[in-house]
Order: C-alpha cells, then sequence, then structure tokens
C-alpha cells in the first residue's frame, strides 16, 4: 500500500517536523509513505471572499497536478464523513480490498480546499467540525492512519 499526503504549505516548527518523522518511521512496517507539499500562497488580513476563493484556486491547482488518475483521493474537509478510528480502519481496509494501492489524503491550505480538488476527491473526510492548523493536521492525520494498520492487523493501540 502506498500512501501519500498532498499539503499546502511546509512545516515550520520543529515539534511537527519531528512528529512527522515519528509517525513515518512508524508507519514504514506497514506503507510506503510519501509527503508532498505543494506552495502556499499568503493571505492578506481582512481577504475578501473574491480574494480568499482565488487563493484556494491557486494552491488547488498546484494540489490538482499532484493527483493521480490510479489513486483513491481523501480530501480533508470539514464537511466531510466523521469516522472514528476503527471505521477509518475499516475503510482502508476495504479500499485495499476492492484492489487500490494507492490512497492520497489531501491537506489544504489555511483556506481549505478549492472547489476543484473537493470535486476531484473520491471520498471527504473530516475529523470535525472544529479547523486544525494544516500543520498540525498533518500530525493528527499520520497519528490516525498509523493507528488504522494496527487496528487492521490486530496489534494493540491505545483508545
Amino acid at each position: 500500500m502506498k500512501i501519500s499526503i498532498l499539503t499546502v504549505g511546509k512545516l515550520k516548527e520543529k515539534y511537527f517536523t519531528q512528529a512527522v518523522a515519528e509517525y513515518a518511521k512508524r508507519m514504514s512496517k506497514y506503507c510506503t509513505l510519501e509527503i508532498l507539499e505543494v506552495a502556499d500562497e499568503k493571505t492578506p488580513d481582512q481577504a475578501s471572499d473574491k480574494a480568499e476563493q482565488q487563493i484556494r484556486d491557486k494552491e488547488g491547482q498546484r494540489l490538482m497536478r499532484l493527483i493521480r488518475d490510479d489513486a483513491f483521493c481523501i480530501a480533508l474537509a470539514i464537511q466531510g464523513e466523521m469516522l472514528d478510528s476503527e471505521e477509518l480502519s475499516k475503510k482502508i481496509e476495504n479500499l485495499t480490498v476492492r484492489g487500490v494501492s494507492h490512497i492520497q489524503f489531501v491537506i489544504g491550505g489555511s483556506l481549505g480546499l478549492s472547489d476543484q480538488v473537493l470535486e476531484r476527491a473520491d471520498y471527504h473526510l473530516s475529523f470535525s467540525r472544529m479547523t486544525f492548523p494544516h500543520q498540525l493536521m498533518r500530525v493528527i492525520l499520520l497519528e490516525q492512519i498509523y493507528r488504522a494498520f494496527r487496528i487492521s492487523r490486530n496489534e494493540p493501540y491505545h483508545k
């Protein structure tokens, strides 16, 4: 199984970088992991709705270049379906049974994902109705994917 994390922006804080590296190391026995970053756009203070849409569209175009036709694309979106850890594990397991060998998770920038990316996605996943910083979301996503692999193999995990 190949897991790709497509994300807007780079990690800036050392503690996020260390957490991502730790989960990447843990996940290496379950899958091939790649993290692909695209540049984020600067959002001016008090940007208009139109300006925010243009920013999402620019970031979305960059993400769309990375989304592969042969991959199952999961967009992280507040409006998506909320799953618990066991349900996410089952979702990944079911995709594997269906013959999916590459899953791409897409994390938007500070303004979210463009309509184009959301329309292309095969599935919308929500972790909460709350908004999380996209750098933190990368860590949370990796932890949940790691947990999903452990659950599917009946390995211990913290509840």
